[in-house]
């Protein structure tokens, strides 16, 4: 199920006449990015060695820039797809799915600390269900104004999960903070851990920056050079970013567990 939903994400660009080669290589530079910033916490994680967990929260700063690369592609692609509504459900509930592999089935079996609660499936699948049931608001508004103003709202609500607006400016009820209901919206409370988390604010503004520029790539407007490849590495992988997306984690942790393993023979 997840096969299909990611690749349908993926290849909606592939209804277009002309392929975007510089979307595809975006996507496969901000995988490898994932995949490089996903290591070091594994190695904490699996190793119990600090430097792991240290370079990790360093690299964090960049962050949200591997983030915007895949939330805008996908608002891009919500404007090409064909039924934005239907996908959205579908990969929503693939977040849902990820939600149960992790928080329930994993902790009985002994694996704890891994667990995900509204990660970036889910959220995509929220944005992509508000964007589908909006898409007819989108067409027919000025394409620029719309991508200024959700710029506009995804500063204003960036700083929500720090329990304020407009980056501190204006605070928020601190009672809003007590429950972890409101989760999603990102409002939590200090208890609240996930390992992958994506509230809808305020991505679903970054979401909308996308669906809002996809006008030019839904009429061929792109500068001429985003249709040459420029790095076949990376056009690989954005390609080929489903099977990325979903083997790094696996491989990533088998590999780890086989140095422990090999450890623990050598020293035992």
């Amino acid at each position: 199920m997840i096969y299909y939903i990611l690749k349908k994400g993926i290849d909606c660009l592939k209804n277009q006449t002309r392929r975007i080669e510089l979307l595809d290589e975006l996507r496969g530079f901000a995988i490898i990015a994932m995949i490089v910033h996903h290591t070091f916490l594994d190695i904490g994680f699996v190793l119990g060695l600090d430097w792991g967990y240290n370079i990790f929260n360093k690299l964090c700063v960049l962050q949200p820039v591997f983030w915007a690369i895949f939330i805008i592609i996908s608002g891009i692609c919500s404007r090409l797809s064909r039924n934005t509504l239907k996908r959205g459900l579908i990969v929503l509930g693939a977040g849902l799915a990820i939600t149960l592999v992790t928080a329930v089935i994993m902790p009985k079996i002994g694996i704890t600390g891994a667990e995900i609660y509204f990660g970036i499936l889910s959220c995509l699948g929220v944005c992509m269900i508000i964007t589908g049931l909006i898409m007819p608001l989108i067409e027919k508004s000025n394409a620029v104004i719309g991508m200024i103003v959700c710029a506009v709202l995804f500063a204003v609500f960036y700083s929500i999960g720090s329990g304020s607006l407009c980056f501190g400016l204006i605070k928020l009820p601190e009672k809003l903070y007590e429950t972890n209901l409101l989760m999603p919206l990102g409002i939590y409370s200090k208890t609240f851990e996930s390992a992958d988390y994506f509230a809808i604010l305020p991505w679903i503004f970054m979401f909308l920056f996308g669906a809002f520029f996809g006008k030019y790539a839904k009429g061929g407007a792109f500068p001429e050079w985003t249709y040459k490849k420029h790095s076949k590495f990376f056009s690989f992988v954005g390609r080929n970013s489903l099977w990325f997306y979903l083997a790094h984690q696996p491989i990533l942790y088998g590999i780890l567990y086989i140095i422990v393993w090999i450890i623990y023979l050598i020293y035992r």
